[in-house]
């Protein structure tokens, strides 16, 4: 008998599901889940772990992003920036690790170079064993695919991260650029070899890769491993209950959750998820939405809804969630202390509400900040995030026949105005172009710049 837990679990959903339903098969292989820990008696909830079959790890169901560490306001000449607030990382660190929580997943790109560096401070202060470090080679400009450039940015990646080795290294945003640039970066220069000596030799233990935009090279990647050219030991996707079904209607280039879930499931590759809320998207969805979820389970968060669907496939290692917060934290490891799987019926009611959602024109920017800086200080992310909210809220009239308009019309410019500077907002924005090739979700951003600035105009100058 397999001592595979994957395997294992596999087996008890087919017998769960009736593999001889074929309908009831494949509606159900797209969420199941192991069975969560079971809360010790008189004690602390625990969380939610998964093995990782190729190498032991148990993991926890909450994985920590480190892409939107909290920064704090410092002076810089006459003008004020931000930088990450290293007491604060360490406090949320030292939180998340008591409760359990021990993946925790950054990048050379994220926070502005500056992510690793402040990980490594924080996860530094705690036993090697008691974590797992997921980073990745993210050579997405050209002046870092030869080989010597390339094998800097890992190496860099380990002094920042006060480890001899990475647990989990990521091939990062393969398909963001087509074939040609996953050549570029990693088989024309030899990285990929490199990449697996260095696994051979321990200083990586586990290699998968991230994945966005072009299906091709993520088909290319999984039949590498059919032919036996390469063993990925781990994959990242972007998955929630908007994008299960719904990708390619958000953006023609995306690729439906269903799909990459299922191609990795089939091959026993444990899937780690990205964008569980969709940049916050989940976490502020239509009034009318959220009052049906709140009917339906009254004390939980709308956010929570999204973690647990992330969380209920089985084979999933891992949800990451980028936590500034505290409150998120604390919210996100209740949500899996342990993990309550989503039911068929709520599985259903989530597919309705996507239908909902996708009613509204919201921007599909999950805040990943790859645009950002902008050469010409437009804060993309905090326009795009405002509209998003007050479409979803109501407060976006289309005419001043409507007999709200007054209301959300002063709501929309006061939101506006409070949450991005005047000199930072979307009538700035000169069309350069220098945002639209680093959007992993392919928004054609100075278009949608300049439909928000029209429309701020108009509600400022009262045509509308």
């Amino acid at each position: 008998m397999s001592n595979d837990p994957f395997d294992h679990t596999r087996r008890r959903f087919l017998r769960n599901a009736g593999i001889f339903s074929m309908a009831g098969a494949l509606a159900a292989c797209g969420l199941r889940t192991n069975e969560p820990d079971k809360q010790k008696e008189n004690g602390p909830r625990e969380m939610t772990r998964r093995t990782n079959h190729n190498t032991g790890d148990s993991v926890s169901l909450l994985g920590y992003g480190c892409m939107r560490l909290p920064t704090k306001k410092i002076k810089t000449g006459n003008e004020a920036d931000d930088e990450i607030d290293q007491e604060a990382v360490n406090e949320l660190t030292d939180y998340a690790i008591a409760n359990g929580v021990n993946y925790f997943d950054t990048s050379p790109a994220y926070c502005k170079g500056h992510s690793e560096e402040a990980m490594g401070i924080a996860l530094s202060r705690h036993p090697r064993q008691s974590y797992y470090i997921a980073t990745k080679l993210s050579n997405f400009a050209e002046s870092t695919w030869p080989r010597q450039k390339s094998m800097e940015m890992f190496e860099n990646s380990l002094r920042y991260l006060q480890t001899d080795y990475i647990d989990y290294l990521l091939l990062h945003g393969i398909g963001m650029s087509g074939m040609k640039a996953y050549d570029g970066r990693y088989v024309d220069n030899g990285i990929l070899d490199y990449l697996k000596e260095q696994k051979e030799k321990g200083t990586i233990r586990n290699l998968g890769f991230s994945y966005h935009g072009d299906v091709e090279v993520f088909d290319h990647l999984l039949a590498m491993m059919d032919r036996g050219e390469v063993h990925w030991d781990f994959a990242q996707i972007q998955l929630n209950y908007l994008d299960w079904k719904h990708a390619k209607e958000i953006n023609p280039r995306n690729t439906d959750a269903e799909y990459l879930y299922n191609e990795l499931h089939r091959r026993n590759i444990p899937v780690v998820i990205m964008e569980p809320l969709l940049g916050g998207r989940l976490a502020s969805v239509p009034k009318p939405v959220a009052a049906k979820m709140k009917e339906r389970r009254p004390d939980d968060s709308i956010a929570s809804w999204a973690f647990r669907y992330a969380g209920t496939p089985e084979g999933i290692l891992t949800v990451l969630s980028g936590m500034t917060y505290m409150e998120h934290l604390q919210e996100n490891i209740a949500t899996y202390s342990p993990l309550q799987p989503i039911s068929d019926d709520e599985d259903a009611f989530l597919q309705r509400m996507a239908l909902e959602i996708l009613q509204n024109d919201t921007v599909p920017c999950t805040d990943c900040k790859y645009c950002m800086p902008c050469p010409y200080g437009i804060d993309i992310p905090g326009i795009f995030a405002h509209y998003n909210r007050c479409i979803n809220d109501g407060n976006v009239p289309r005419d001043s026949s409507d007999p709200h308009y007054a209301d959300a019309r002063r709501r929309f410019l006061f939101g506006y105005d409070r949450s991005v500077p005047r000199l930072r907002q979307a009538d700035r924005c000169i069309i350069c172009g220098a945002c639209v090739t680093h959007c992993p979700q392919t928004i054609p951003i100075p278009t949608r710049l300049k439909q928000i600035a029209a429309y701020a105009e108009s509600l400022r100058a009262g045509t509308l």
